[in-house]
C-alpha cells in the first residue's frame, strides 16, 4: 500500500504556460517563438531552460532572473496556474490518510508562492530550497527523508522521465508517469518509460484509487 505520494511541481501541479509567456516578454521574444523553442529542446532531450539560451544567445539565465524580480517582473503563481485536478485529488489522497508532498526542481520564490496557495499538502520543497536538484541521486533521498515512509511504500508522480521516472525509479521509489504537458505526452508511449513506470497516469485523480491497492 502507498503510504505517501510525492508530486513533481511543473506540468504535473502547475501549467507553465505563465512561465514561458513571462520569459519571452522579458526577453522581448514573440510567446509562439519562444514555447516553439521549448518544444524543439525538449524533443531533443535537452533541458528546457536551453531555449532561453537559443532565444537569447549569451544570456545569463540567473541574471536575467534576478533583474525580472527586481523590476517587479519576477516570478507569480495564481489558483488558475493549477491544474483542475490539484486539490480534488489532493484532498482526496489526505483525507485517504496518506501522506502528500510536493517537491520539484523549482526556486525558494516558487515554494513560497506555492505555499500561498493554501494547497492540500503536507509539505512542499523545492531544490532551491535543498540545494540540490533532480536528477541528481540527492534530491530523491531528500525526498525520502520527507517521505516518512519505506520507498516501495513511497510514489514519485511526474511528466519528466529524465528528472522524475528513472532517477525515481533508481532510487527505489514507486513510479507513476503522467501524461500532461510536453514531456508527458512526448514520452508517453516510451518503451523505456513504459517499462521503468509502476503506473501510467493522465489525470491525478487515478492516484487515489492507487494508492489503495
Amino acid at each position: 500500500m502507498i503510504e505517501t505520494i510525492v508530486l513533481d511541481v511543473g506540468e504535473t501541479i502547475t501549467r507553465d504556460d505563465r512561465y514561458w509567456a513571462a520569459w519571452a516578454d522579458w526577453l522581448s521574444v514573440p510567446r509562439h517563438t519562444l514555447s516553439a523553442l521549448v518544444g524543439a529542446v525538449v524533443a531533443q532531450g535537452h533541458d528546457n531552460a536551453e531555449a532561453l539560451l537559443l532565444a537569447r544567445p549569451g544570456i545569463d539565465i540567473a541574471a536575467e532572473y534576478h533583474a525580472r524580480e527586481a523590476a517587479g517582473r519576477g516570478e507569480r503563481l495564481e489558483e488558475s496556474d493549477l491544474y483542475d485536478d490539484v486539490r480534488p485529488a489532493l484532498s482526496a489522497l489526505q483525507q485517504a490518510g496518506v501522506r502528500v508532498v510536493i517537491a520539484g526542481n523549482q526556486t525558494r520564490r516558487a515554494a513560497e508562492l506555492l505555499r500561498s496557495l493554501a494547497l492540500p499538502a503536507d509539505l512542499i520543497a523545492t531544490s532551491g530550497e535543498w540545494g540540490v536538484a533532480k536528477p541528481q541521486p540527492e534530491f530523491f533521498q531528500r525526498v525520502m527523508d520527507v517521505a516518512q515512509a519505506a520507498p516501495e511504500q513511497t510514489l514519485y508522480v511526474g511528466d519528466h522521465p529524465t528528472n522524475d521516472v528513472f532517477p525515481a525509479k533508481a532510487a527505489g521509489l514507486r513510479v507513476a508517469h503522467l501524461r500532461r504537458g510536453p514531456w508527458g505526452h512526448l514520452w508517453a508511449s516510451d518503451p523505456e518509460v513504459e517499462a521503468a513506470a509502476d503506473w501510467r497516469i493522465h489525470n491525478l485523480t487515478q492516484l487515489v484509487e492507487i494508492a489503495q491497492l
